[in-house]
């Protein structure tokens, strides 16, 4: 399938990982719906999704001066998505490595 790109390690998601423990954020493809994600997400890690939250971000212009003149550019737009496990149900991300 391939919908998940990379889970999120931010310090703004980690707050929200240590707030609510069951919570984890993923970077998706911009075409992916819930259930997509809630069964590739059950299927790589073998927990049960209770409920998955989805943000679409848009890119932003940006520019900086340099010797050479001003550079303008874009970051790239994505999609986030935000997992709610069953209670007592933990992703280990870093199992791998």
């Amino acid at each position: 399938m391939g919908v998940i790109i990379k889970p999120i390690f931010t310090e703004k998601q980690t707050e929200i990982t240590d707030k609510f423990e069951n919570r984890y954020g993923f970077i998706v493809v911009p075409g992916a719906n819930k259930v997509d994600i809630k069964n590739e997400i059950e299927q790589l890690y073998n927990v049960h999704v209770e409920k998955v939250n989805t943000m679409q971000y848009d890119g932003k212009q940006k520019s900086r001066y340099t010797k050479s003149g001003v550079v303008s550019g874009k970051t790239a737009s994505f999609k986030k998505a935000i997992v709610t496990l069953k209670e007592g149900d933990v992703i280990d991300l870093f199992s791998n490595i």
